[in-house]
């Protein structure tokens, strides 16, 4: 799409050449949104500065009438401006494949026709976008005794030695069809009815299990575990989780607690309370998304964090963004100066694998190295 039709032949040409057919072409966004509605088509590349309608806006109508082709961006617009758009894009649920300046070149024909074979190889889970169901009390409740709400791990990666060293329990709702039900159908109905510490103490069990079960067969990885903020006005969590865990014959030092960064207290000393007394236990703690809340700094600093992770909308494809490139390796500096272990989400290609090697991160999370599966065949994968 481009108002330019020397533009729109340019890149069409360049296409061909690697491969690429079934191309249409648009002058206009009106245009190119009424042949997207006649017929799917599987990716769009767009000029922003466009006459009347421009790609920003059209990215918000492709949303508005729920189109979702991947999305390349090809505009001679400054290197922020399309990292912004970029960013608007995937928060709205595209996969963007990335920016690409004018004129559109036969590298970086090459260089998109890798990027769709790469995202057409991952098996990616359902995104947050993914329409919450409405869920009552009684059926989460039931879910959660009958086992059917559980635990699923995602591998973490250690960057230098590729072994696996940890794993991230995420909640995961098998249905009687064997559907697979991901959080984003579930999760709202579970802090509707205030079941977050049911949740929690639900996860926690599954990992501890699954720890010991991973452990007789020779391999001791800590486990990762959401905890929701709000969850620290509760004065005894600490001791709680410390019991459970003592309990289960695991030491506290292999759990680690993930705090959500754009998840706060209204009382900030009720939250450094929690915070410390859980740290005081033995128990790690993670700085989780870290980039996306509004006192990321002042989070890091006041907050006796273990591990810092570092949000999916710095890390995917950052190798080839400049500006969120030096973002990610700055974190990753300011991690290291604060004694941290610095793990990066979101990986999705070998590209962002050898990138976060290059800039001294430590470990990585991701569906290139694998999306959550159940403990049995995490241990499959550990015995690999």
């Amino acid at each position: 799409m481009d108002d330019n039709p020397l533009q729109c032949a340019q890149v069409e040409m360049q296409l061909q050449q690697v491969g690429l057919q079934n191309i249409t072409h648009a002058y206009s966004a009106h245009d190119a949104l009424q042949k997207l509605r006649q017929q799917r088509h599987q990716i769009v590349i767009l000029d922003l500065d466009m006459p009347e309608t421009d790609g920003i806006q059209f990215i918000n109508q492709l949303a508005s009438e729920q189109l979702s082709p991947m999305l390349a961006i090809s505009s001679s617009c400054s290197q922020r401006l399309l990292s912004s758009v970029g960013m608007m894009a995937k928060e709205k649920g595209f996969s963007v494949l990335g920016s690409f300046p004018k004129p559109f070149s036969s590298i970086q024909a090459h260089n998109m026709r890798d990027l769709i074979m790469a995202k057409a190889e991952i098996t990616h889970a359902p995104q947050a976008k993914e329409k919450a169901n409405v869920f009552d009390a009684a059926s989460l409740c039931q879910g959660l005794r009958d086992d059917d709400i559980k635990a699923w791990f995602q591998p973490k990666k250690s960057l230098r030695t590729g072994h696996i060293i940890g794993a991230e329990a995420l909640v995961r709702w098998i249905r009687a069809d064997q559907e697979i039900l991901y959080p984003g159908a579930f999760l709202q109905s579970i802090k509707h009815h205030d079941m977050e510490y049911e949740l929690l103490l639900k996860m926690l069990g599954d990992g501890l299990q699954a720890h010991v079960q991973w452990q007789k067969l020779g391999y001791r990885i800590p486990i990762s575990i959401n905890l929701p903020v709000t969850l620290l006005k509760i004065t005894d969590l600490p001791d709680k989780l410390h019991a459970i865990t003592t309990q289960a014959g695991v030491q506290p030092e292999a759990i680690c607690f993930e705090l959500l960064e754009d998840d706060v207290l209204d009382a900030l000393a009720v939250y450094h309370m929690g915070a410390s007394r859980l740290r005081l236990k033995g128990f790690g703690l993670s700085q989780d998304d870290f980039g996306l809340g509004y006192s990321s700094m002042y989070n890091l600093i006041s907050t006796p964090f273990t591990e810092l992770k570092v949000d999916k909308a710095f890390v995917t494809d950052a190798w080839r963004d400049k500006i969120r490139a030096a973002a990610l390796t700055s974190a990753i500096r300011l991690g290291h100066e604060l004694k941290m272990t610095i793990t990066a989400e979101g990986v999705e290609s070998e590209q962002d694998m050898a990138f976060l090697r290059s800039i001294d991160c430590d470990c990585a999370q991701g569906f290139f190295i694998s999306a959550a599966v159940d403990p049995e065949r995490f241990a499959k994968m550990l015995l690999n």
